[in-house]
């Protein structure tokens, strides 16, 4: 009686917690992603879907046949939302095309089995295995996007934290092993042992609600400029990922290595590196050129992408900073800080990737 009690408590949570944090999420008090946190708003109200029956039992409410069937055909949704929110996070400005309608096929075949699955078990098999099976293609798809989105985003982004997504790479991965373990749990309870309790399950999507929360919370705007800037920056992310416009010669050649060197001499003297939020858009406007010009000279002149070519300054700043033995008592996030790196993890992480050690361990080598 104590489990059964402990487990409506957590159910409680669980729908409470989905239910506030979808009205959260789709009232978007800060204003960032709008398209983006309208859609993936609207996956946590559908998420928090398949426990509403239990919290009505709970509640001595009998709903009627045609409220469940609804609230089914509903849930069908509940993946495709989700992959939406990552589209719009991706592109703001994406417009719906015809391809897009292959994403109802599914419902439809859904809806047309859901509603002739009474007294025929073959049908109802073919419903659960629709209803847990259609989340994987999706779950697949928000993978590749958001890592083809991580490469991308280093074109015109010097600091990718906070704006990569990998927030929604751990969602992902996290409800892929909880659909699993369903699979495995419902397989259980029909061929070996019927149980009647999902704590554990439930505790494991409260925990995925929290990791949820926190993130969602702290998801910066990924194009944090005015529209014509924002289709300028997406622009030169699409025409990177074309061989045909790496050959079109943006710069002549006349005017490519005095530019080039106009770019290092702003780097080594005006040091805009140490701006935390720099990005192509603001170094174009210092070296007076356009931001698919600076993404080209990047490109063809230094064989390096934006993030690259800045962060690769900063790590020199930084190298500068920890051997300096007037900053040995300035802490190692103080270093990040003013080298130009937003965080400490970020700072670890790309010291680490350009020097093969931890900036920690390379203030010690240097002192030793």
């Amino acid at each position: 009686m104590q489990l059964e009690n402990i487990q409506k408590f957590v159910l409680i949570l669980l729908y409470g917690g989905l239910t506030l944090l979808s009205f959260t999420v789709l009232i978007n008090p800060m204003r960032v992603n709008k398209k983006a946190n309208f859609f993936f708003g609207m996956f946590i109200l559908l998420w928090s879907s398949y426990w509403l029956l239990d919290i009505l039992h709970f509640c001595g409410i009998s709903p009627d046949s045609w409220f469940i069937f609804t609230l089914y055909a509903l849930q069908i949704f509940t993946p495709i939302f989700l992959f939406f929110s990552v589209v719009f996070f991706i592109n703001p400005d994406y417009r719906f095309k015809r391809k897009d309608f292959i994403c109802l096929i599914t419902p439809v075949i859904y809806w047309i089995l859901l509603f002739n699955m009474e007294n025929n078990p073959i049908i109802r098999s073919m419903v659960m295995l629709i209803d847990v099976s259609h989340n994987l293609p999706y779950i697949a798809l928000i993978y590749f996007k958001i890592r083809k989105h991580q490469k991308r985003i280093e074109i015109i982004s010097s600091t990718t934290e906070n704006i990569d997504l990998q927030w929604l790479i751990k969602l992902s991965f996290l409800l892929f092993v909880t659909i699993i373990i369903t699979v495995g749990y419902e397989l259980f309870n029909t061929f070996v042992y019927k149980m009647h309790q999902h704590l554990v399950m439930d505790l494991l999507f409260l925990f995925i609600l929290y990791s949820t929360l926190y993130y969602v919370l702290r998801q910066k705007e990924i194009y944090p400029v005015n529209k014509s800037q924002r289709e300028e920056l997406l622009s030169i992310e699409l025409e990177n990922e074309t061989e045909e416009t790496s050959r079109k010669k943006i710069i002549p050649d006349d005017e490519f290595e005095s530019l080039k060197q106009r770019l290092i001499t702003v780097m080594e003297t005006e040091k805009p590196y140490l701006d935390g939020e720099l990005n192509l858009l603001k170094l174009s406007d210092l070296i007076q050129i356009n931001a698919h010009q600076l993404s080209y000279l990047l490109n063809t002149g230094f064989q390096e992408n934006f993030f690259y070519f800045v962060n690769k300054y900063r790590v020199e700043h930084a190298k500068k900073m920890l051997t300096d033995s007037s900053f040995h008592k300035l802490s190692i996030l103080g270093i990040a800080f003013e080298s130009g790196f937003n965080s400490k993890t970020a700072f670890n992480t790309i010291f680490k990737k350009m020097t093969g050690m931890t900036p920690t361990e390379f203030r010690k080598e240097q002192f030793n």
